[in-house]
C-alpha cells in the first residue's frame, strides 16, 4: 500500500512539474506577431514628430507693455478691440491699419485701391500666423499620439504580467488543495499548505506593484520642457505664438497668461504641487525610463497645449472680423 501511494505521489508531482514548466515556457515564447510589435515599439522610442528642418525665425518678440501699446493707439479703438490692436502690433501691421483709417476718408479710386493693397498685406501676415499655429498644433498632436501608443503598450505589458501572476496564484492554490487531500501525513500536509500559501501570496502581491513596468522613451526636442522652463533658446516656437502664450491680455484669467495658467494646472494635477518633483521629472528631460502613469501624464499635457494653441485662432478670427467691419464702416 505504501509503495502504491508513493508511486502515485511521484507521478502526480511529475505531472505537476511538467504542467508548471510548460506554462512558463509557453508564456516566455515570443511569437512572430510579438516580434513585429517589438519592432514597432522601437520606432516609437525616438520622436518622428519634429519638423524635418528648423526655420530661422527672427526672435525679436513683440513688446510686452500692452497698456502702453493700447494707449498710444487710441485712434484704432473705434474699429478694433484691444486684443486685435495687440495682434496687429505683434504682426507689425499697426501702421497699415492706421493708413487704412486715413485712406477711408478719401473717396478717390486710387485710395480705395491702396486700401485693398494694405488689407492684402495684413491678410498675408495673418495667414503666416495661422500657418504657424497649424504647424505647432500638428506637432503637439503627433507627439501626443506617439506617447499614447507607447502608454498603451506599457499598459498591455502590465496587464499581461498581472494576468500571468493571477493564473499562477490560482494554479498554486488548486495544487495545494489537491496535495492536502492526497497527503495523509499531517506534517507533510501542513508543510505543503504553508508553502502553497506563501507562493500564492507572492504571486498575488506581485500584481499589486503600484507603478508596473518601465519603458525607454525619448524626446530630445522637448516642447513641453520649453513651456515649463519658459525657454526660447531652443527656438521650437515661432515668436508670434510665444507672444500669444505669454501676453496676459489674451488669457481668460485676468492677471495670468495662458502659459502661467497651464503651468499652474500641471503643477497641481500632475505633480501634486511639488515643484521640485516637476523640475526633475522625466517629462521635462530628454527622455529615459517611463512608467505608464508618466506616459499618460505626458499625453494629457500635450493635449492641453494643443487645445490652448487652437484657442489663439479665436483671437485672430476677431481681428479679421474687426478689419472687415472697419472697411465697410462709414
Amino acid at each position: 500500500m505504501s509503495f502504491s501511494y508513493n508511486k502515485t505521489w511521484q507521478n502526480f508531482m511529475k505531472n505537476f512539474l511538467y504542467t508548471i514548466l510548460s506554462f512558463f515556457l509557453l508564456s516566455s515564447c515570443v511569437s512572430q506577431n510579438k516580434q513585429n510589435l517589438m519592432q514597432n515599439i522601437l520606432t516609437l522610442k525616438n520622436s518622428y514628430c519634429q519638423p524635418p528642418d528648423s526655420y530661422n525665425y527672427n526672435y525679436i518678440l513683440p513688446s510686452k507693455n500692452a497698456d502702453s501699446i493700447l494707449n498710444s493707439n487710441n485712434d484704432l479703438k473705434p474699429y478694433f478691440k484691444d486684443q486685435s490692436i495687440l495682434i496687429l502690433n505683434a504682426l507689425n501691421s499697426l501702421q497699415d491699419a492706421k493708413a487704412i483709417v486715413e485712406l477711408k476718408k478719401d473717396s478717390n479710386p486710387n485710395s480705395q485701391l491702396e486700401i485693398l493693397t494694405l488689407k492684402s498685406q495684413i491678410d498675408g501676415k495673418v495667414n503666416i500666423a495661422l500657418t504657424e499655429l497649424s504647424a505647432v498644433t500638428a506637432e503637439f498632436d503627433c507627439e501626443g499620439e506617439r506617447v499614447e501608443q507607447m502608454a498603451r503598450y506599457v499598459d498591455n505589458l502590465n496587464q499581461t504580467r498581472n494576468n500571468k501572476m493571477i493564473i499562477a496564484s490560482i494554479v498554486t492554490g488548486a495544487v495545494t488543495s489537491v496535495v492536502g487531500g492526497i497527503v495523509s501525513n499531517n506534517s507533510w500536509k501542513d508543510g505543503y499548505q504553508i508553502a502553497g500559501g506563501v507562493m500564492g501570496a507572492g504571486f498575488g502581491l506581485a500584481t499589486l506593484s503600484p507603478r508596473g513596468r518601465k519603458v525607454e522613451f525619448y524626446h530630445h526636442r522637448n516642447i513641453l520642457r520649453d513651456i515649463w522652463t519658459e525657454n526660447l533658446n531652443d527656438k521650437n516656437f515661432p515668436p508670434f505664438i510665444w507672444y500669444m502664450y505669454t501676453e496676459k491680455k489674451f488669457s481668460s484669467h485676468t492677471g495670468k497668461s495662458m502659459l502661467e495658467n497651464i503651468k499652474g494646472r500641471w503643477l497641481q494635477y500632475q505633480f501634486d504641487d511639488k515643484k521640485e518633483l516637476a523640475d526633475h521629472s522625466v517629462i521635462f528631460s530628454d527622455g529615459g525610463k517611463y512608467y505608464s502613469e508618466e506616459l499618460h501624464n505626458r499625453v494629457q499635457m500635450l493635449n492641453q497645449m494643443q487645445s490652448i494653441t487652437r484657442t489663439i485662432n479665436q483671437s485672430i478670427n476677431y481681428l479679421l472680423l474687426d478689419l472687415n467691419r472697419m472697411l465697410y464702416k462709414n
